[in-house]
């Protein structure tokens, strides 16, 4: 497969943030240059005075009052750079997570519709009764070759059909083809839209979901997510009444252009979830969310 790096997140990282001492020395040194070279001029002809000592040996001068002006200029400077970041509200351990974000991720596709064809010819062989899927797949892979986009992308799928036929299976054996990682999250799970999506600061259970926790450790933009038994899917109440459930953390990233800006309910940043491959399993209609 063929790799390439595309920004994910809405947050920036910058190799060096000097402390608020070293910027504090470095724009003393700075004014006191400044005031050296100023007294240093002569008045009439304008040119520099030519003094044996240099500015190195010169004694700090500055004033209380100076002092106390680039203390302000420096946590000025540090606060813009804090939040140029776009990770100010974040605490440490959480932004040491984020790291593996600076760079960029890395989507996968396939190089030629020839090796689209082979790898849906595969997945065909070993499972011929997923053909309408494993066909979706394949004109998936080709759209996006003829495309020349960076990675695959495919349309969600809902894989219907008794217990043991081998949806999941097909699922995981799909990303192994594909040379991405691949998560399964049970919808019968409590709660599963939590596990899903992560759940916001003030919850007991308060962290980051498995899509994106999937992603940054893999640093792969288009993971398969596997959601199953989706029709089992129950509801959480928080207790002021508000409602969580599965459905309201899928569709908002189900749909491309509301998944190109999904923000993270746990890091609270803007991610680009577009990429992601969902398949969704269920066991028969009834009951399930998706259905029409």
């Amino acid at each position: 497969m063929l790799k390439t790096t595309i920004p994910f997140a809405e947050v920036r990282f910058f190799d060096e943030t000097p402390r608020r001492v070293e910027l504090e020395q470095r724009f003393s040194k700075f004014l006191n240059q400044l005031r050296h070279a100023k007294d240093s001029m002569d008045p009439q002809s304008g040119s520099r005075i030519d003094t044996e000592d240099g500015f190195e040996g010169l004694p700090c001068a500055l004033s209380r009052k100076d002092r106390l002006k680039i203390s302000k200029r420096a946590a000025v400077y540090l606060n813009r750079v804090e939040g140029a970041t776009g990770m100010q509200h974040l605490k440490d351990d959480d932004r040491k997570r984020l790291s593996s974000l600076s760079g960029g991720v890395v989507v996968s596709r396939v190089p030629t519709e020839h090796d689209a064809d082979v790898l849906a010819s595969v997945l065909h062989d070993e499972m011929p009764w997923m053909a309408p899927a494993t066909e979706h797949i394949w004109h998936a892979l080709r759209k996006s070759v003829r495309g020349d986009q960076p990675g695959f992308q495919f349309a969600p799928l809902l894989l219907l059909g008794s217990p043991g036929i081998g949806k999941s299976h097909w699922a995981r054996r799909l990303g192994e083809l594909l040379e991405v990682p691949t998560t399964v999250v049970d919808a019968t799970g409590e709660p599963a839209s939590f596990a899903l999506v992560g759940s916001q600061r003030g919850w007991s259970n308060a962290g980051p979901g498995k899509i994106i926790e999937s992603i940054v450790a893999a640093k792969c933009a288009n993971p398969i997510i596997v959601v199953d038994e989706v029709e089992k899917a129950g509801e959480v109440l928080s207790n002021n009444g508000s409602r969580f459930s599965l459905t309201d953390a899928l569709l908002p990233l189900l749909e491309r252009m509301t998944a190109s800006t999904w923000q993270c309910p746990y890091y609270r940043i803007k991610c680009d979830m577009s990429w992601v491959g969902w398949v969704l399993t269920a066991n028969t209609w009834k009951g399930c969310p998706m259905r029409s």
